[in-house]
Protein backbone atom coordinates (compact mmCIF):
# COMPACT_ATOMS: atom_id res chain seq x y z
CA UNK A 1 0.00 0.00 0.00
CA UNK A 2 1.81 3.16 -1.33
CA UNK A 3 0.21 6.09 0.24
CA UNK A 4 2.26 8.41 -2.52
CA UNK A 5 0.59 6.28 -5.40
CA UNK A 6 -3.05 7.56 -4.16
CA UNK A 7 -4.03 11.15 -3.49
CA UNK A 8 -5.93 9.51 -0.67
CA UNK A 9 -5.23 6.36 0.97
CA UNK A 10 -8.39 4.85 2.42
CA UNK A 11 -7.59 2.98 6.00
CA UNK A 12 -9.95 -0.46 6.85
CA UNK A 13 -11.03 -1.02 9.98
CA UNK A 14 -11.64 -5.28 10.05
CA UNK A 15 -13.79 -5.59 13.26
CA UNK A 16 -15.58 -8.36 15.23
CA UNK A 17 -12.36 -10.43 15.18
CA UNK A 18 -12.40 -13.51 17.18
CA UNK A 19 -10.00 -16.01 15.64
CA UNK A 20 -6.48 -16.04 15.54
CA UNK A 21 -6.16 -16.47 11.85
CA UNK A 22 -8.72 -14.02 11.08
CA UNK A 23 -6.11 -11.48 12.95
CA UNK A 24 -3.18 -12.63 11.03
CA UNK A 25 -5.18 -12.56 7.61
CA UNK A 26 -5.80 -8.81 8.35
CA UNK A 27 -2.60 -8.04 9.40
CA UNK A 28 -0.90 -9.53 6.29
CA UNK A 29 -4.05 -8.00 3.89
CA UNK A 30 -2.92 -4.41 5.39
CA UNK A 31 -5.81 -3.80 7.87
CA UNK A 32 -5.70 -0.29 9.33
CA UNK A 33 -7.21 -0.85 12.48
CA UNK A 34 -8.34 -4.42 14.07
CA UNK A 35 -11.65 -4.34 16.31
CA UNK A 36 -12.48 -7.01 18.98
CA UNK A 37 -15.92 -6.44 20.75
CA UNK A 38 -15.36 -6.65 24.61
CA UNK A 39 -18.29 -8.08 27.17
CA UNK A 40 -21.30 -6.51 24.53
CA UNK A 41 -24.03 -7.60 23.12
CA UNK A 42 -22.94 -9.28 20.07
CA UNK A 43 -22.37 -12.52 18.42
CA UNK A 44 -18.35 -11.79 18.18
CA UNK A 45 -18.43 -11.30 22.10
CA UNK A 46 -15.17 -11.42 23.18
CA UNK A 47 -14.06 -11.84 27.22
CA UNK A 48 -11.74 -9.55 28.35
CA UNK A 49 -9.00 -11.98 28.95
CA UNK A 50 -9.72 -13.67 25.38
CA UNK A 51 -9.55 -10.28 23.40
CA UNK A 52 -6.14 -9.85 25.22
CA UNK A 53 -5.09 -12.86 24.32
CA UNK A 54 -6.20 -12.61 20.49
CA UNK A 55 -5.46 -8.61 20.21
CA UNK A 56 -1.46 -9.67 21.47
CA UNK A 57 0.01 -10.75 18.19
CA UNK A 58 -0.76 -6.86 16.50
CA UNK A 59 0.67 -5.02 19.41
CA UNK A 60 2.87 -2.45 18.00
CA UNK A 61 1.96 -3.66 14.30
CA UNK A 62 -1.99 -2.37 13.77
CA UNK A 63 -4.06 -0.39 15.85
CA UNK A 64 -6.19 -2.82 17.90
CA UNK A 65 -9.44 -1.23 18.93
CA UNK A 66 -11.43 -2.41 22.03
CA UNK A 67 -15.32 -2.19 21.31
CA UNK A 68 -17.54 -1.25 23.83
CA UNK A 69 -21.19 -0.72 25.08
CA UNK A 70 -21.68 1.11 27.73
CA UNK A 71 -19.25 -0.02 29.84
CA UNK A 72 -18.71 1.17 33.28
CA UNK A 73 -14.98 2.30 35.00
CA UNK A 74 -14.94 -1.26 35.84
CA UNK A 75 -14.87 -2.99 32.61
CA UNK A 76 -12.66 -0.13 30.75
CA UNK A 77 -10.11 -0.66 33.78
CA UNK A 78 -9.73 -4.56 32.86
CA UNK A 79 -9.70 -3.37 29.70
CA UNK A 80 -6.95 -1.09 29.58
CA UNK A 81 -5.00 -3.71 31.82
CA UNK A 82 -5.27 -6.63 30.56
CA UNK A 83 -5.37 -5.77 26.30
CA UNK A 84 -3.90 -2.15 26.08
CA UNK A 85 -6.09 -1.57 23.05
CA UNK A 86 -4.67 1.91 21.10
CA UNK A 87 -8.52 2.64 20.93
CA UNK A 88 -11.33 2.53 23.00
CA UNK A 89 -15.02 2.31 21.23
CA UNK A 90 -17.84 3.67 22.30
CA UNK A 91 -20.63 2.02 20.86
CA UNK A 92 -23.40 2.95 22.93
CA UNK A 93 -24.99 5.86 24.27
CA UNK A 94 -22.10 7.28 25.56
CA UNK A 95 -22.76 11.47 25.66
CA UNK A 96 -19.47 13.67 24.44
CA UNK A 97 -18.77 14.23 27.90
CA UNK A 98 -18.77 10.91 29.12
CA UNK A 99 -16.28 10.04 25.46
CA UNK A 100 -14.27 12.83 26.72
CA UNK A 101 -13.93 11.43 30.45
CA UNK A 102 -12.61 8.10 28.88
CA UNK A 103 -9.84 9.58 26.78
CA UNK A 104 -8.87 11.36 29.89
CA UNK A 105 -8.91 8.87 32.92
CA UNK A 106 -7.52 5.82 30.71
CA UNK A 107 -4.97 8.30 28.42
CA UNK A 108 -6.42 6.09 25.64
CA UNK A 109 -7.76 7.22 21.59
CA UNK A 110 -11.86 7.21 21.33
CA UNK A 111 -13.81 6.11 18.46
CA UNK A 112 -17.61 7.02 19.21
CA UNK A 113 -20.01 5.48 16.90
CA UNK A 114 -23.06 6.90 16.09
CA UNK A 115 -26.10 5.39 14.06
CA UNK A 116 -27.36 7.09 10.69
CA UNK A 117 -30.94 7.28 9.50
CA UNK A 118 -30.90 10.46 8.52
CA UNK A 119 -29.57 14.21 8.19
CA UNK A 120 -30.58 14.36 11.81
CA UNK A 121 -28.39 11.66 13.35
CA UNK A 122 -25.28 13.74 11.35
CA UNK A 123 -26.11 16.98 13.85
CA UNK A 124 -25.96 14.32 16.77
CA UNK A 125 -22.86 12.95 15.22
CA UNK A 126 -21.42 16.64 15.07
CA UNK A 127 -21.83 16.85 19.23
CA UNK A 128 -18.76 14.22 19.25
CA UNK A 129 -16.37 16.01 17.30
CA UNK A 130 -13.48 17.05 19.45
CA UNK A 131 -14.86 14.92 22.41
CA UNK A 132 -13.51 11.59 20.01
CA UNK A 133 -10.48 11.14 18.28
CA UNK A 134 -12.48 9.74 15.14
CA UNK A 135 -16.28 9.44 14.90
CA UNK A 136 -18.00 5.90 12.89
CA UNK A 137 -20.79 6.93 10.76
CA UNK A 138 -22.75 3.21 11.42
CA UNK A 139 -25.84 2.11 10.21
CA UNK A 140 -29.02 2.14 12.88
CA UNK A 141 -29.96 -1.36 14.09
CA UNK A 142 -32.81 -3.37 13.19
CA UNK A 143 -36.00 -2.44 15.07
CA UNK A 144 -36.05 -4.58 18.12
CA UNK A 145 -32.09 -5.25 18.24
CA UNK A 146 -29.87 -4.70 21.01
CA UNK A 147 -27.13 -5.39 18.96
CA UNK A 148 -25.23 -2.10 17.96
CA UNK A 149 -23.36 -3.45 15.24
CA UNK A 150 -22.53 -6.26 12.64
CA UNK A 151 -25.69 -6.38 10.85
CA UNK A 152 -24.84 -6.06 7.04
CA UNK A 153 -27.24 -2.56 6.94
CA UNK A 154 -26.62 0.47 4.77
CA UNK A 155 -26.24 3.87 5.34
CA UNK A 156 -27.74 6.02 2.59
CA UNK A 157 -24.10 7.14 1.51
CA UNK A 158 -26.20 10.73 0.15
CA UNK A 159 -26.44 11.55 3.94
CA UNK A 160 -22.75 11.32 4.80
CA UNK A 161 -22.29 12.93 1.67
CA UNK A 162 -24.12 16.27 2.42
CA UNK A 163 -23.45 16.48 5.96
CA UNK A 164 -20.40 18.43 7.06
CA UNK A 165 -18.22 15.95 8.20
CA UNK A 166 -15.03 16.40 10.68
CA UNK A 167 -11.47 15.28 8.61
CA UNK A 168 -11.08 11.73 10.32
CA UNK A 169 -14.00 10.08 10.78
CA UNK A 170 -14.80 6.26 9.44
CA UNK A 171 -17.97 4.39 7.55
CA UNK A 172 -19.26 1.49 8.44
CA UNK A 173 -22.69 -0.09 7.93
CA UNK A 174 -23.36 -3.19 4.64
CA UNK A 175 -19.70 -2.44 3.25
CA UNK A 176 -18.70 -5.69 1.11
CA UNK A 177 -15.98 -5.89 -1.14
CA UNK A 178 -18.42 -5.72 -4.30
CA UNK A 179 -19.60 -2.16 -2.75
CA UNK A 180 -17.09 -0.35 -0.99
CA UNK A 181 -15.27 0.96 -3.57
CA UNK A 182 -18.27 3.01 -4.81
CA UNK A 183 -18.84 3.63 -1.10
CA UNK A 184 -15.36 5.42 -1.29
CA UNK A 185 -16.13 6.87 -4.36
CA UNK A 186 -19.15 8.68 -2.84
CA UNK A 187 -18.36 9.65 0.41
CA UNK A 188 -14.13 10.02 0.63
CA UNK A 189 -14.33 8.24 3.47
CA UNK A 190 -10.87 8.39 4.77
CA UNK A 191 -11.73 5.14 6.93
CA UNK A 192 -13.71 2.45 6.11
CA UNK A 193 -14.92 -0.37 8.84
CA UNK A 194 -16.39 -3.83 8.33
CA UNK A 195 -17.45 -7.10 9.91
CA UNK A 196 -19.96 -9.17 8.38
CA UNK A 197 -19.35 -7.71 4.90
CA UNK A 198 -16.21 -10.91 5.32
CA UNK A 199 -17.77 -12.95 6.86
CA UNK A 200 -18.46 -16.74 6.47
CA UNK A 201 -20.69 -16.77 9.66
CA UNK A 202 -21.28 -14.65 12.12
CA UNK A 203 -17.57 -14.24 14.20
CA UNK A 204 -15.80 -16.55 11.29
CA UNK A 205 -13.99 -13.96 8.68
CA UNK A 206 -13.00 -15.36 5.07
CA UNK A 207 -9.83 -14.87 4.36
CA UNK A 208 -10.62 -14.12 0.47
CA UNK A 209 -13.07 -11.65 1.42
CA UNK A 210 -10.82 -9.56 3.77
CA UNK A 211 -8.30 -9.85 1.10
CA UNK A 212 -10.59 -8.46 -1.83
CA UNK A 213 -12.21 -5.96 0.54
CA UNK A 214 -8.47 -4.10 1.40
CA UNK A 215 -7.64 -4.51 -2.62
CA UNK A 216 -11.26 -2.72 -3.30
CA UNK A 217 -10.73 0.30 -1.32
CA UNK A 218 -6.20 0.65 -1.95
Amino acid sequence: MNATSHPMTTLVKICGLTRDEDVATAIECGAGFLGFIVDAPSKRRLSVSAAAALALSAKGIVPRVAVTVNADDDLLSRIMAEMTPDYIQCHGDEAPERVAEIAARYGVKTIKACAVADDNDMKTAETFVGAADLILFDAKPPKGSDVRGGHGVMIDWAIIKRAPLPKLYALAGGLTPDNVADAVNQTRAPIVDVSSGVEASPGVKDAAKIRAFIQAVT
